[in-house]
């Protein structure tokens, strides 16, 4: 019990500290850089992971790494600090929590998985919790920032799909194609950012220590924990987890940041962190080998594993 309790500590610092994201991202980076920022959260975690582990991809790997890495982290982590410098921490993170219901869409559409009733009440219920926050937030929204932190979700919830669809090679563990990953998603947004942005902005010890915790506190360390996480712990017991990253979003914004949340925010953040938890109380016991789903029964720990960085909860429940 001990050791299964320390487990899941190491696990849950994984979303508390993506949760600290949108406050690094305000308070330590400059301003209206979001392709930048991304690029440095992206391209120095996925190359350190890659001397880790010293492996590369073979054949069609390459071309899967560099659409997951599209998907995953080029389009996902320009969004997502897109949203992050647009609307408070709270609101942004739990804005991305849409995801579950992306996610229902698309595994019916690439899978093939017939949605069930619990995940389509969970998914939606969790959606209504993200429209309370958002639509009765204090500060002021941005509408731009909502679009950006909806399609953030919508980019990491078809990686999350195609990863489960498409697995992982053989010999190949999680370490190594999250770096295949970062790598690639880092290699993606670098020229859009010298297009789009220009030249790297001079950066101050502040701006130097924030990209430095997010590339490698925040991306290289914390995906670790959390694929070890879910290679020693239940599904369901992960799944849990997940709400960590907004609810830490939203009380530093309330304490390092004044941002005040009302009855009816606090409510909806309630709401969004039932539905996933109840989603995942009495998961429905396993399909036959020969079901339906047999044959994706090879790469469902996989599609977990990379499908971390903003709602695996929602990976768990149709796997479930």
């Amino acid at each position: 019990m001990s050791r299964k309790a320390a487990t899941i500590a190491l696990t849950a610092l994984a979303p508390v500290s993506w949760g600290s994201t949108y406050y690094v991202t305000t308070e330590f980076l400059p301003p209206d850089r979001p392709l930048f920022t991304g690029l440095m959260r992206a391209l120095p975690a996925g190359l350190l992971l890659l001397a880790l582990t010293r492996k590369l991809p073979q054949g069609a790997w390459w071309w899967k790494s560099a659409v997951l890495g599209g998907l995953n982290i080029g389009a996902f982590f320009p969004l997502l600090f897109l949203a992050a410098y647009r609307l408070p921490g709270g609101v942004a993170a739990v804005v991305a929590s849409v995801g579950p219901l992306f996610v229902v869409g698309l595994a019916a559409l690439l899978l093939g998985d017939r949605p069930t009733v619990k995940s389509l009440l969970t998914a939606i219920a969790a959606a209504f919790g993200v429209s309370l926050v958002v639509l009765k937030a204090n500060a002021a929204l941005d509408t731009l920032g909502v679009a950006a932190g909806l399609l953030s979700a919508l980019s990491m919830s078809a990686g999350t799909v195609l990863t489960k669809r498409w697995g992982r090679p053989e010999g190949v563990g999680a370490l190594a194609l999250t770096g295949w990953q970062l790598t690639a998603g880092g290699l993606i947004i670098l020229p859009v950012a010298l297009l789009l942005e220009g030249a790297p902005p001079a950066l101050t010890s502040t701006n130097l220590a924030g990209y430095a915790y997010l590339a490698f506190g925040n991306t290289a360390i914390s995906y670790f924990l959390w694929f070890r996480g879910i290679e020693r712990l239940s599904a369901s017991s992960v799944t849990l987890l997940g709400p960590l990253s907004p609810i830490t979003a939203a009380v530093i914004g309330w304490a390092a940041l004044g941002q005040a949340l009302g009855p009816v925010q606090l409510v909806g953040m309630v709401v969004a962190f039932g539905a996933t938890l109840v989603g995942q109380l009495n998961p429905p016991a396993k399909k036959p080998v020969g079901s339906s789903l047999g044959s994706f029964s090879t790469t469902e720990k996989n599609g977990q594993e990379v499908s971390m960085d903003l709602d695996g909860s929602a990976v768990r429940r149709q796997a479930a």
